[in-house]
């Protein structure tokens, strides 16, 4: 007889094993912040771009009109290690008539890239690279020289609010926060201004663009799980 109840003890383990542990008395919230930060840096990007009827001709043409470009801008004072060149293109052009394709000539594009630490001077810089030979601005963005600092900056105060959540949520339930179990990080997202670029006539018929940097905003977000007492 003792046997028996024995055995059905030893069987009876596993099955008690597995029966599950009851949740931690924990809440769970998410946080969030944003960051808002004036930009520190400028990039002007400008193109040249040519055409000719052989392709050494378009390239010549292309590389004396960029060499004109850079000379201009680093005579303002521009540091030659703030240039950089992010796209070059030589291309054969077609005329189409009556569904059939005729060589028309070349087109070489240099970009050139122009890194500014005087924001205010965006607009003065690319008026001049096209006063020197440039025939588009691809663009002007702004941005943060320490873009990581401000991004760890949301990221403490997302983590803040979301303290602040859970013990307002915990309040609630008329209990308090013990402590931080767990907190995930959601990630930065960092949304560059959208610069607002104005063409203006001086009186001696000189166009001058001007662009307006607003402010940089870095935000964050995480989810955060502490126990409750």
């Amino acid at each position: 007889m003792l046997c028996v109840i024995a055995l059905a003890l030893a069987c009876a383990a596993p099955a008690a094993a597995q029966t599950p542990e009851p949740l931690p008395n924990v809440v769970v919230v998410r946080g969030s912040a944003t960051v808002k930060r004036p930009p520190d840096q400028a990039i002007v990007t400008v193109a040249v771009e040519t055409r000719a009827r052989s392709p050494r001709d378009a390239q010549r043409l292309n590389a004396d009109g960029m060499a004109a470009v850079v000379k201009r801008v680093t005579d303002m004072g521009t540091a030659r290690d703030a240039l950089r060149t992010i796209g070059v293109r030589l291309d054969q052009e077609f005329d189409t008539a009556n569904g059939r394709r005729t060589p028309k000539g070349f087109v070489a594009r240099n970009t050139l890239e122009i890194t500014l630490s005087d924001v205010a001077r965006a607009g003065e810089i690319a008026d001049a690279a096209v006063q020197a030979g440039a025939t588009a601005i691809d663009g002007i963005q702004f941005d943060l020289k320490d873009r990581a600092a401000a991004e760890r900056e949301a990221l403490r105060l997302a983590v803040a609010d979301a303290r602040a959540r859970a013990e307002a949520a915990a309040a609630g339930a008329g209990r308090a926060v013990d402590r931080i179990v767990k907190i995930e990080d959601e990630g930065v997202a960092a949304a560059p201004p959208r610069p607002m670029m104005r063409m203006a006539t001086m009186a001696e018929s000189v166009t001058v663009t001007t662009a307006e940097p607003g402010l940089i905003q870095v935000s964050a977000g995480v989810t955060l799980t502490a126990s409750m007492r």
